[in-house]
């Protein structure tokens, strides 16, 4: 799926991303690092991988750039 980066956090590698139909989602450090990225900035087109998560909504669980 593609998304938008939104935040980013150097110090957690965590931050948000924002689908194509506006909806935020959170990513943690695992997911960023499970993309082999360095550094993330916003307004980065992404590709995300998620999962069921505990309540239900998607988790993120890798992130990593969009490539063509």
């Amino acid at each position: 799926m593609q998304a938008t980066a939104y935040t980013y956090d150097p110090e957690t590698r965590g931050g948000s991303v924002l689908l194509d139909d506006g909806t935020p989602v959170p990513f943690d450090g695992a997911a960023f690092d499970a993309g082999g990225l360095r550094l993330l900035r916003p307004g980065q087109r992404v590709r995300v991988e998620t999962a069921p998560g505990a309540d239900g909504a998607p988790r993120i669980t890798l992130v990593t750039l969009q490539t063509f």
